[in-house]
């Protein structure tokens, strides 16, 4: 099984930044990328940023592109996310989730697994 254990958040005035940690840890084998996600109150749930496990492909959604940094580290067990230049929308629930897929090396099956979810207020 997998673990996610998020770390980080919190409030922040327009303009100033926040880092959200992930630790992930368990069996990742069938993990093929690490993702950040967040919901804002009355919305679903929308993608934010990932990472690939090999560390060279990342991505962004429009909304953040050029504010937020995904980051991994060596041990690939923990994945952060710097988040500068913040915006009031930028206001919600993060979530990091460990995302398994069939594809990726055998015996494995789409799996996501999901942080408990941090939240992050910026205030205008």
């Amino acid at each position: 099984q997998v673990q996610v254990v998020q770390s980080g958040g919190g409030s922040v005035e327009t303009g100033g930044s926040l880092r959200l940690s992930c630790v992930v840890s368990g069996d990742t084998t069938c993990i093929y990328r690490m993702s950040w996600y967040r919901q804002s109150e009355g919305e679903g749930r929308k993608f934010v940023s990932f990472i690939s496990r090999d560390g060279r492909t990342s991505n962004y959604a429009a909304s953040v592109k050029g504010r937020f940094t995904i980051s991994q580290d060596n041990t690939k067990t923990t994945v952060d996310l710097q988040m500068n230049s913040l915006k009031p929308e930028d206001t919600a629930e993060y979530y990091c989730a460990a995302e398994g897929r069939a594809w990726y090396a055998e015996g494995c099956s789409d799996l996501n697994t999901w942080g408990q979810g941090t939240l992050v207020t910026v205030s205008s």
